[in-house]
């Protein structure tokens, strides 16, 4: 189908963000402005704009394309995203801030002082950023062909194209803006729809809508074989762990005042992300009524775009689908900024700062080889977007999260909670829980889901793959104990003091 309304949606949310984005090449002047926000972004303000990376296409489409498939086994993923961040709150939101790191390499090099770990964590940094990113892509792609009739190229490169120029204009200061506006149009574009369908609906004198007795039987169909339990288990404790291993979420804890307003941040980032995820089961839900069977070659990401034409019809309906095409758009921008802004940060530190330096001319150190760096963060995975055959949003997503779960999750935790972590501990940790789900879910892509347990543990890693990092983490740091850094008590104490007791006892010593 092809709207008018819809491209006029999709040509606003990209405005929006190029304007708002603008607002960043008047605030952004020093380093940190590009890479933290100056750390002075208010709780509410980082919340918004955390709730705007966060939630990707996986949440605004994918999710209730899963819910419908599989039935209500899959809102175990809403729980989970939300889930992930009461983990960070309680075990590292604030000494991570109190790190004063720039990017998660640059709290492994603080916290272990080993250029070895900071690399090998840069090297997953980029690897798990373009992994969301390549979805987000190829969503675009999706929606803007699905509402326009436009190639399944344009979308994509519609959003890398925006998300250069808004990460390369300000950096985090942009990217805080965007990703807070963004937010609002999501949840605003996703429940006015859902509350004006349900409205008709019922309006009309139907009953409610009613979905065959399988899709709400519990444990029954999480998977192709028959090991729903161990799948959900698995997915649960990804999401959980992946979310505090996530570069794109750490990074917006670094811009936060202190360690008081990262855990207020975090707060107030469980409510709004407990607002929207209530949306997208209503769609799966009402994708049930639309559809009892999904005809061949309409995919079940694209039911939440579908659904406003089929049961409102008319005006209504394409204003409606506008709307929800505005806020698929709003998701991709948001998140692929994040995503994006991570990426740069990491590129910039480790390959092109060190050359760019010396020719910055009159832009402030590095800022030059930070805007290169923003367009190498997108170009990439936007040709492996096209390169590779595109899965469900939100199962390419839950692979990102199984990577970030078995390798940043068990080096921050042991980081921020383990005083004798070793450098061949903290190594070899990244190093087994990297090698164990790339592996396993290399395997799994190129075959599809297996029978039986071998298909169950290899798509869904997390629930073995965490829990042999960190053992192998901890194994080795304890054969180790010389390689303990020296600096680690003082680091602890940096991490684990309050702001205000830090500097009253400054204020004591001078």
């Amino acid at each position: 189908m092809s709207s008018p309304l819809s491209l006029a949606a999709v040509v606003a949310v990209c405005l929006t963000t190029l304007v708002v984005g603008g607002l960043g090449l008047r605030l952004s002047r020093r380093t940190s402005d590009f890479y933290v926000a100056g750390r002075t972004v208010s709780p509410r303000l980082n919340a918004s704009a955390i709730g705007g990376e966060y939630l990707s296409a996986a949440s605004f489409l994918g999710v209730a394309g899963l819910v419908y498939g599989a039935g209500i086994d899959m809102l175990w993923l809403p729980v989970g995203y939300t889930l992930g961040y009461l983990v960070l709150l309680v075990m590292v939101a604030a000494p991570m801030r109190r790190s004063g790191a720039y990017t998660l390499p640059d709290f492994a090099e603080a916290r272990l002082g080993s250029r070895a770990v900071r690399l090998v964590s840069s090297v997953l940094v980029v690897a798990i950023g373009w992994l969301y990113l390549v979805p987000q892509f190829q969503g675009a792609g999706l929606t803007l062909t699905l509402v326009t009739g436009a190639p399944p190229w344009v979308g994509g490169f519609v959003v890398m194209v925006v998300i250069a120029a808004a990460v390369g204009a300000g950096g985090m200061r942009s990217i805080t803006f965007v990703q807070a506006v963004q937010y609002w149009i999501k949840l605003t574009a996703l429940a006015v729809p859902a509350f004006a369908l349900l409205f008709l609906w019922f309006r009309a004198g139907h009953p409610a809508p009613v979905v065959p007795p399988d899709w709400h039987a519990l444990l029954s169909r999480s998977g192709p074989d028959d090991h729903p339990v161990y799948r959900t288990v698995s997915v649960v404790l990804a999401l959980c762990l992946g979310t505090m291993g996530l570069p794109h979420v750490l990074v917006r804890y670094y811009t936060n005042p202190d360690g008081v307003g990262a855990r207020r941040t975090t707060v107030t980032v469980i409510a709004l992300l407990g607002v929207f995820y209530l949306l997208p089961p209503v769609y799966a839900a009402l994708g049930r009524v639309v559809y009892h069977e999904l005809p061949d070659g309409v995919r079940s990401d694209s039911i939440v775009l579908r659904i406003p034409g089929e049961l409102a019809g008319g005006l209504g309906g394409e204003v409606m689908t506008a709307m929800l095409a505005g806020g698929a758009f709003a998701a991709f921008l948001s998140t692929a900024s994040g995503l994006a802004m991570s990426v740069t940060g990491v590129i910039d530190q480790e390959v092109l700062r060190p050359r760019f330096s010396r020719l910055s001319g009159g832009d402030a150190p590095g800022i030059r080889g930070f805007r290169y760096a923003a367009v190498l963060a997108v170009v990439l995975p936007y040709l492996l977007s096209r390169a590779i055959e595109p899965m469900g949003l939100a199962t390419t997503v839950g692979l990102a999260f199984a990577v970030a779960a078995a390798t940043f999750a068990p080096l921050i935790i042991l980081g921020v909670w383990w005083p004798r972590l070793s450098v061949p501990g903290a190594m070899t940790g990244l190093l087994v829980g990297g090698v164990a789900t790339v592996a396993s879910l290399g395997v799994t892509m190129a075959r599809g889901d297996l029978d039986g347990w071998a298909g169950a543990l290899l798509a869904n890693p997390a629930l073995w793959a965490v829990p042999l990092a960190i053992t192998s983490a901890v194994v080795v740091s304890l054969a180790t104990p010389g390689r303990i850094p020296a600096s680690t008590t003082r680091i602890l104490v940096r991490l684990h003091t309050p702001e205000r007791v830090a500097l009253a006892r400054s204020r004591l010593r001078d």
